[in-house]
């Protein structure tokens, strides 16, 4: 693992989403479920030490600009749907440092008895 992804961080795990992305036209056509895993890197030290939400990101403000960004268009990859909710994090955010996403897809249309197909991106602010 990166230097780049140590420090403090704010975790959200399983943001249960519906959405029609997919490659298969069913896929468009039904929906499915889809989790969302986030580990955003902050400096959370200001926010430890005065208790100030202000010197914090409102966990709720996170997960609205994640809801936004996954329902916002159809996409055929995971990978454009995680891709898109690091993007919108890193605009709507400024003190993010750096993103863990992972995007899964538990109903992903290949013959597994249980689990998920998933992606995970790890994106520092700055770089491609």
């Amino acid at each position: 693992m990166s230097d780049a992804f140590t420090g403090d961080r704010i975790i959200l795990n399983d943001l249960g989403f519906f959405g029609y992305h997919g490659v298969f036209p069913e896929e468009e056509r039904l929906g499915q479920r889809f989790y969302v895993d986030l580990e955003l890197g902050i400096d959370l030290a200001q926010a430890a030490a005065t208790d100030d939400l202000a010197a914090s990101v409102n966990y709720g403000k996170i997960y609205e600009a994640v809801e936004a960004a996954f329902t916002g268009r159809r996409m055929k990859l995971i990978e454009a749907v995680a891709h898109n909710v690091a993007t919108a994090l890193f605009e709507a955010f400024p003190p993010i440092r750096w993103i863990k996403v992972r995007v899964r897809k538990p109903e992903a249309p290949i013959a597994m008895v249980r689990g998920y197909a998933a992606v995970e991106l790890h994106r520092v602010r700055g770089e491609a």
